[in-house]
């Protein structure tokens, strides 16, 4: 993907005032839009123009943008599923008299500091541990409340467009007076006349996106990433979107276990390998490893395989693989091995002397930790 630079896409300076960026867009606009500019780019530069709108004209957006640069920003938001249908709802107010044909929401820049925004949404991702450890990009179907552009609308008679009702209630005091915000136009004055089908009170529709997730790797269980802008629309299309919030659920591994960073396998051996020695193959997230078990390993013994992990999302490296050795003892045994076993039962060879040197199970758990 190409990376886009916002600011040169407006033709503005980095310091751009909010009423610069604004009077940028609204003039690359009205240049490209498709009722007016028929050519096969415009559309693909009215897209790019309204985009970089969206992001330069919120503080939030620009900070996170101006912080993390064009490309980061890219990756991480994907702000490039911009559709005709989003940008006449969200900046109707920039060009909607020169360009008009339709009514839009007439004082609609009066609310463009105002404190609507319109609801996160939330989802789930489950993710197995190998999609995890490379880092994954899919693309999912989010079904959103939409603005639904070109409405019409009229004074709301429950509050004559003041946007307040007032409300009294007796006390002890005496007869008190208050001013609630309208639950008809929700204080905006004003309500859709001939409401078209689908569309509720506040001017949504339900409608499906399909947005592209970026799922870095090295993510754990229940993280949560956001992309900004992709949840519901605000009411009647005034002030910002809520934001998508995807949930990292991680399916568990058969054998494979995870902590932070670290991956666990338990590896069980027989008597007659821990006394000889042998090979193995161990699963990994990369494809299996072949490793040495030397002659005499003990029971519980933990062995480590550096930057088998998964990758460290904040810093450098990988996490480890560590191996912990389970010897396994036969329940039952035939009577020639157990006569084996009676003869030498009391060999020097046969009875347990741990070093002091060696580690306790504890030890090791605590040096893992």
């Amino acid at each position: 993907m190409r990376t886009k630079n916002y600011y040169d896409i407006l033709g503005v300076d980095k310091n751009a005032t909010l009423e610069q960026i604004k009077r940028a867009y609204r003039k690359l606009a009205l240049k490209y839009h498709p009722d007016k500019n028929n050519k096969k780019e415009a559309e693909e530069k009215f897209k790019e123009a309204a985009e970089a709108y969206n992001v330069l004209s919120d503080k939030n957006k620009r900070n996170t943008y101006d912080q993390y640069g064009p490309q980061k920003y890219q990756d991480y938001y994907n702000n490039s599923n911009v559709n005709i249908e989003d940008i006449f709802s969200n900046f109707g107010d920039i060009f909607s008299d020169p360009l008009g044909g339709f009514t839009d929401f007439a004082n609609k820049s009066e609310y463009s500091n105002s404190e609507y925004r319109g609801e996160d949404l939330r989802i789930k991702i489950k993710l197995d541990i190998f999609e995890i450890y490379k880092g994954i990009k899919k693309q999912v179907k989010v079904k959103r409340m939409k603005y639904y552009p070109k409405l019409y609308f009229k004074i709301c008679d429950y509050c004559d467009g003041t946007g307040s009702v007032k409300k009294y209630s007796n006390t002890f005091l005496g007869r008190i007076q208050t001013s609630i915000t309208c639950n008809q136009c929700l204080g905006i004055g004003k309500v859709i006349k001939n409401k078209p089908f689908g569309v509720n009170n506040q001017g949504l529709k339900k409608g499906e996106d399909l947005i592209s997730i970026k799922i870095p790797a090295g993510a754990r269980n229940n993280m949560q990433l956001r992309i900004l802008g992709k949840g519901n629309d605000p009411a009647f299309g005034i002030g910002t979107p809520g934001d998508l919030i995807i949930k990292v659920e991680e399916i568990q591994h058969k054998k494979l276990k995870r902590n932070g960073d670290n991956l666990y396998y338990d590896l069980f051996i027989s008597i007659p390998q821990a006394i000889l020695g042998t090979f193995e193959y161990i699963p990994t997230l990369t494809g299996k490893v072949r490793i040495k078990i030397e002659p005499g390993i003990q029971s519980g013994k933990i062995l480590r395989l550096r930057g088998k992990g998964f990758p460290k999302i904040k810093g450098y490296g990988k996490g480890d693989l560590f191996i912990h050795i389970n010897l396994w003892t036969p329940q039952t045994i035939n009577k020639e091995q157990r006569l084996f076993f009676k003869k030498n039962k009391n060999d020097p060879n046969f009875i347990p002397r741990p070093k002091n040197k060696q580690k306790s199970f504890l030890d090791r758990i605590k040096e893992i930790i």
